[in-house]
């Protein structure tokens, strides 16, 4: 069910964070987009998300993004074990995506792809 997860990490700027990373990594980003009044950047096993402070504090809430193959399932087994639906499900640029807490306080994003980000990000 889980087919990636990014650590989340912020920055005050994407041009400016993305250097360094790509060079750490290795690799050039494999999504960069903007949602609300934030930029987002995929690179390696990070989620860089930038901007101002008190945009970002919106989304700091959880530790990590969960790529997942099916969020109705996803959805269904966070239920089954007791996880707090935080933010209900919306969408992005790249897919579905909602927020949830664990029992025990741990909270992610859990996205469903749209088929040609995942592909563009996994493959086939």
């Amino acid at each position: 069910m889980i087919l990636k997860t990014y650590a989340r990490l912020w920055a005050d700027d994407l041009t400016t964070a993305l250097p360094l990373l790509e060079r750490l990594t290795g690799k050039c980003p494999d999504l960069q987009f903007a949602f609300d009044e934030i930029e987002l950047a995929a690179i390696g096993d990070f989620l860089v998300i930038a901007g101002p402070a008190e945009e970002r504090a919106r989304y700091a809430h959880a530790t990590a993004t969960v790529i997942v193959s099916d969020l109705d399932q996803a959805r269904a087994a966070l239920d089954e074990a007791g996880a707090e639906v935080t933010r209900e499900e919306s969408t992005s640029a790249t897919g579905r995506f909602f927020y949830a807490r664990h029992r025990g306080g741990v909270e992610a994003e859990y996205v469903e792809w749209k088929q040609e980000v995942r592909r563009q990000v996994l493959g086939a």
